[in-house]
């Protein structure tokens, strides 16, 4: 299943859909978050996408009810069926997400979809900026939703924790999706400690990105994650630092051919367990 949408694919989906000439529903679901303006609904009521539904990242695509797991746990199937019937989703729908940085945000969306069981969900390509530089409408305001009876049934995605995460680097290749400064540990703002899980390997974000935010071609990313030891078939997993940018990662992975796992609690979870060891500096250590 593609897992990208291009906005004039997209707006002619849209157009179908209010024509009535669709043959499935497709929902836009609006993941506009960033660590330093986690609420993106007021950009969201500035202007979106027409119809599309606002994902609050961090009430709905994560459940804080949980501890020890990080600064987002993954929510529980029951906590994020609740979230998908608030946005008026049905099992049938075809979803696609997007936010305002490249997917980095939405991504989270689309992994925590795709692990719910949804066949038919996809990343807008170059995310809301390309919306606008097609010449695409906004709407402004909320969004009315009728409640929908979507299911989540989690298990199609795979998930490592953190001691799985210690050992994957002996059997496969662990990345770490931060900016290379926090993987080096000359900085961190957010955490507790500094540095990286020992032998994860450095491969930022925001490199699976062109400069216009689209992602890169698969041919690209498969010579990306090459020079780092990954090939077709070789184990793979991702973390960040707190499972949201390192979706955006394991879809660069699928763009490529590549099938990889989450460490959902990733850095915040490390970084906050006293006993695991911390790498530092550009080697994974």
């Amino acid at each position: 299943m593609p897992i990208l949408i291009t906005a004039d694919e997209l707006a002619r989906r849209i157009d179908d859909q209010r024509a009535g000439r669709a043959d499935a529903r497709t929902v836009v679901l609006d993941v506009r978050w960033t660590l330093a303006e986690p609420d993106g609904r007021p950009a969201f009521r500035a202007g979106h996408i027409p119809g599309a539904v606002y994902v609050d990242l961090d009430r709905d695509l994560a459940d804080h009810a949980v501890t020890g797991r990080g600064r987002h746990p993954l929510p529980s199937q029951a906590v994020f069926t609740e979230a998908m019937r608030r946005w008026g989703l049905h099992d049938d729908d075809a979803v696609v997400v997007m936010d305002d940085l490249g997917n980095q945000s939405s991504a989270r969306g689309w992994w925590l979809l795709r692990h719910a069981g949804f066949a038919d969900v996809r990343m807008l390509d170059g995310a809301l900026a390309a919306w606008v530089a097609a010449g695409h409408p906004l709407e402004e305001g909320e969004t009315p939703v009728a409640r929908g009876d979507a299911t989540a049934r989690f298990g199609a995605m795979p998930v490592i924790d953190a001691d799985e995460a210690a050992a994957f680097p002996a059997e496969g290749v662990l990345l770490d999706a931060r900016a290379e400064a926090r993987y080096r540990g000359e900085v961190e703002p957010i955490d507790p400690r500094a540095g990286h899980v020992p032998g994860a390997r450095s491969v930022p974000t925001s490199g699976n990105l062109t400069d216009d935010g689209r992602f890169r071609s698969p041919g690209e990313l498969r010579e990306r994650f090459a020079a780092v030891g990954i090939e077709p078939g070789t184990r793979a997993a991702a973390y960040c630092g707190s499972g949201v940018t390192a979706a955006h990662e394991i879809a660069a992975l699928a763009l490529a051919g590549i099938d990889a796992a989450l460490f959902p609690g990733s850095w915040s979870q490390w970084s906050n367990e006293p006993h695991r060891p911390v790498a530092t500096g550009a080697e994974p250590g």
